[in-house]
């Protein structure tokens, strides 16, 4: 039975940095993910002042509960989107001149509702170029708390990005919801924030969250249940069997809930108390799934689906369209390169059954690890499938290519 070993959540690994940087004392991030986005993170606090030790397994960071140790810092957030996101929220706390920039890609994605947000509440914040995406600098002079609204639909990164702040503001904040995408990276932030010493209240659509700050702590990172999808759907399209210890019971991502989808195509699933199993039956049965709350895993799902019995349907995936890339659109042009039949809409995709047929087909990948990283499960029944930019997985998985070519000749 092959068992793999995920490296740790990108999600949980930028929270808990953010969270160990703003807590007093020393925190220790035990088996934190190493990749570009996590790396970016961590550099993006050294320039701000914040020290930060590594060792191969371990992580440790010198918090700050006052912010930034500089005055003055210019910070590159290369293509991450916690970093591009968290890390002005976490400067606005202190007092200071931060700059912020990105990578082109980055730059395209959106900020506005979440630096609306930061207005009100007072900060000095401007967009450089177009409003509401990188650069932008932030004039920081502590941030006094308060009420706020924010529309959070587009991404649950603006909330958890104001959730991470209220504990450093002088009186807390209530932070008035109107609309939220996937809400189990919400329950994340909660949970991790209650690691640290803060107890977030929700109250219907506002979130209540108290000043005082955080506590300094050790944190064990678990695997990131993102990546671990591609894994799980290589034992379902294959009709193996994967085990992803470190994931299971009480784990705290939704997209674990993947495999949920998967034992409604037919995939045999066992949750433990500390590893998750999926095994293929050789049946994958059609499905409509709503993935607003696992919307990451929507390109896996979508990729595996060409192998089913019947249609596969996915709704409720409007925010994919402004990930690293239109996700959506993204898959299904790669789909009709392979011969798949595809038709979407503003918030869908569905996809009909039927072989793929590579015939040397090259995957665009839109500089997207999750692109690839879903199509090499589709490669498993289909050879000769090539990617135009296999390296971009080191976002978050430098290590993918190799550890699922090894996956695929123990299966």
């Amino acid at each position: 039975m092959p068992v793999v070993d995920i490296p740790g959540s990108k999600s949980i690994t930028a929270r808990a940095l953010f969270l160990a940087a703003a807590a007093d004392g020393v925190t220790t991030l035990v088996r934190p993910l190493r990749s570009d986005d996590t790396e970016g993170f961590a550099e993006g606090l050294t320039r701000l002042g914040y020290r930060v030790g590594r060792t191969p397994d371990t992580w440790q960071v010198d918090g700050r509960p006052q912010g930034p140790a500089v005055t003055e810092a210019d910070v590159y957030c290369r293509d991450g989107a916690t970093t591009a996101r968290f890390l002005p929220t976490l400067a606005a706390a202190g007092h200071g001149t931060y700059r912020f920039d990105a990578s082109p890609q980055m730059r395209r994605r959106p900020l506005l509702p979440l630096t609306r947000a930061l207005r009100d509440l007072g900060v000095d914040l401007r967009h450089e170029e177009r409003e509401g995406h990188h650069p932008l600098t932030v004039t920081a002079a502590g941030v006094a708390g308060g009420e706020v609204t924010l529309d959070a639909g587009q991404s649950s990164q603006y909330l958890t990005a104001l959730l991470l702040l209220g504990p450093l503001t002088g009186k807390g904040l209530r932070i008035t919801v109107t609309d939220l995408v996937s809400v189990p990276y919400v329950e994340i932030t909660i949970a991790m924030m209650r690691a640290f010493g803060v107890e977030v209240r929700r109250e219907g659509d506002v979130f209540v969250v108290p000043p005082g700050g955080y506590r300094a702590t050790t944190y064990a990172v678990e695997p990131d249940a993102s990546t671990a999808s591609y894994f799980f759907a290589a034992a379902a399209v294959t009709g193996g069997e994967v085990t992803v210890p470190g994931l299971g019971e009480g784990a705290l991502q939704g997209d674990l809930g993947f495999v949920d989808v998967l034992r409604r195509m037919g995939a045999r699933v066992s949750v433990g108390a500390r590893a998750t199993t999926v095994r293929g039956t050789g049946e994958l049965r059609g499905v409509t799934v709503n993935m607003r709350d696992i919307s990451d895993t929507m390109p896996t799902l979508a990729a595996l689906a060409p192998f089913a019995s019947g249609p596969v349907r996915i709704e409720d995936v409007a925010n994919t369209r402004v990930k690293e890339c239109d996700r959506l659109e993204a898959c299904a042009e790669n789909l009709r390169r392979l011969g798949v039949g595809v038709t979407t809409g503003p918030d869908w995709i569905e996809i009909q059954p039927g072989v793929p047929v590579a015939d040397g087909t090259e995957i665009k990948s839109y500089g997207d690890h999750r692109i690839v990283m879903s199509f090499a499960v589709t490669g498993l029944r289909v050879p000769g499938i090539s990617f135009d930019d296999p390296g971009c997985v080191r976002k978050t998985f430098p290590g993918f290519h190799e550890e699922f070519g090894a996956l695929r000749a123990r299966l």
